[in-house]
């Protein structure tokens, strides 16, 4: 499947990433696109992930809330080309990338190439930070994202505080020279706010306060990113190499 993203010279890419099904891709993808479009922002989510979960989100959103643009990117069609199918309208100004679990480590470049931003959700458990510090060399040293950049940004997703698992999560992330942009909890809000095709945001109840404010610092971040141009560094695709590199890092301990 082609991974790689049709663009105009415009366009904002936000890429939400991890290969390990079940970290709150899509459920991060969603929320960031509901929250662009209600901020006037003209918002794309292309959704890579076989199971169409941001699709089926969007086709619950009410029509009276702001417009975001679908592309079924998981839907292969051979009636069509594959860049047209993938195309971007000119007047979408961000687009969401909900990419697909399991995506090789030569694929990554194409996924991040372009990308204002990079955002990773991990989840509070051994396996997934496990595969987080996999995704981490895979991005530095297949696809050659740069560090210097910035352009990454780690979430932990899912969190309970004053946990033993949070605290090892929070070890681990801290021990990375990437940012931890936010932390979310472990909320039924956004079961909720996903049943109505809607981002924690839009549903502006005294019940999702706390949880829209977690996000605050998330859109700091991000607002930065978008802003900041890109650089050729940016979009460089990286011919992947069979050597074995070597990267250190160190899971937390008990």
């Amino acid at each position: 499947m082609r991974l790689s993203v049709p663009g105009h010279k415009d366009l904002h890419k936000i890429v939400v990433l991890n290969p390990k099904g079940g970290c709150g891709k899509s459920t991060l993808a969603v929320n960031l696109a509901g929250y662009l479009a209600s901020q006037g922002n003209s918002v794309a989510i292309m959704d890579f992930d076989p199971q169409g979960s941001s699709m089926r989100w969007l086709k619950l959103r009410p029509g009276n809330s702001a417009p975001i643009h679908g592309i079924s990117a998981f839907d292969v069609r051979s009636s069509v080309t594959r860049s047209w199918q993938l195309r971007v309208p000119p007047s979408v100004r961000c687009l969401v990338v909900d990419s697909p679990a399991s995506a090789p480590p030569e694929n990554l470049a194409e996924l991040t190439s372009g990308a204002h931003a990079i955002l990773i959700p991990v989840l509070p458990s051994e396996i997934d930070v496990y595969a987080a510090s996999q995704l981490m060399k895979d991005l530095l040293l297949i696809a050659k994202v740069s560090r210097r950049m910035g352009r990454i940004g780690v979430i932990a997703n899912r969190v309970r505080e004053n946990t033993l698992a949070y605290r090892k999560l929070m070890r681990f992330l801290n021990s990375l020279s990437i940012s931890v942009i936010g932390v979310l909890r472990d909320s039924q809000n956004y079961v909720h706010s996903a049943e109505q095709g809607l981002s924690i945001h839009e549903m502006r109840t005294a019940r999702t306060k706390q949880d829209a404010e977690r996000w605050e610092p998330i859109f700091a971040w991000l607002e930065e990113k978008l802003e900041t141009p890109l650089t050729p560094r940016d979009f460089r695709r990286p011919r992947v190499q069979t050597q074995v590199h070597q990267f250190n890092m160190q899971l937390p301990q008990d």
